[in-house]
């Protein structure tokens, strides 16, 4: 089993695609990756030889944040703009949309769930 960035790559798989299980690693990323190693992406990720997989791991490593660094890069980010009190940052603080989508009808994602009607309302008495 492939193990790269503290991460397992899944053994049934391409390389192109396995690469993709770690996080900051999409498909481009994947065959640019691949192609400076000089390995064919159709490969199968249990076909790799320890050499490969050390091309991999170096080429990673040299071209920038991926796993734990680029979260924690990533949360600097957020937390910067809540602390510099933007209006970014004020949208993050409140786990609201951040990008000016709308949020009277959509946003459900972001919002959670529907808060339904007022819980406690007192019924209406009537006189007797």
């Amino acid at each position: 089993m492939a193990r790269i960035v503290g991460v397992d790559l899944p053994v049934q798989k391409r390389v192109e695609i396995a690469l993709t299980y770690i996080y900051g690693v999409g498909r481009t990323r994947s065959n640019s990756v691949l192609h400076r190693a000089g390995i064919d992406p159709n490969k199968k990720v249990r076909d790799l030889l320890d050499e490969e997989t050390a091309r991999i791991r170096k080429i990673l490593e040299e071209e920038g944040a991926v796993e734990g660094e680029l979260r924690k890069e990533l949360t600097m980010n957020v937390r910067r703009l809540i602390e510099v009190g933007s209006y970014r940052g004020g949208r993050h603080r409140r786990n609201l949309p951040v990008r000016g989508q709308r949020t009277h009808t959509n946003a459900r994602t972001r919002k959670g769930p529907r808060k339904g009607t007022i819980a406690n309302k007192k019924k209406a008495s009537s006189k007797t």
